[in-house]
């Protein structure tokens, strides 16, 4: 186990873990990989309110774009993370 460990276990999503999206865009459901959502919209919100943070949702094989601005509600953090 990693020095990460207790992140882990709370269920945080960390910049490039692997999510599965469940939104409200029902075209767009399922896996990706999760970054902070650069939009200048994103950052004004974070700044704020520290524990908003909304994610760009990226392909992991490169093919298709991924949602933005996505809500942590929407997303699950995959348990191949585990």
């Amino acid at each position: 186990m990693g020095d990460n460990t207790p992140f882990r276990s709370l269920d945080l999503i960390e910049p490039g873990d692997l999510v599965h999206y469940h939104g409200s865009i029902k075209t767009a459901h399922g896996f990706y990989l999760a970054v902070p959502c650069p939009c200048s919209v994103c950052r004004l919100r974070h700044d704020l309110s520290p524990t908003d943070t909304r994610y760009l949702l990226t392909d992991p094989w490169g093919d298709l774009p991924g949602p933005q601005c996505v809500r942590r509600a929407s997303i699950t953090r995959s348990t191949a993370c585990n």
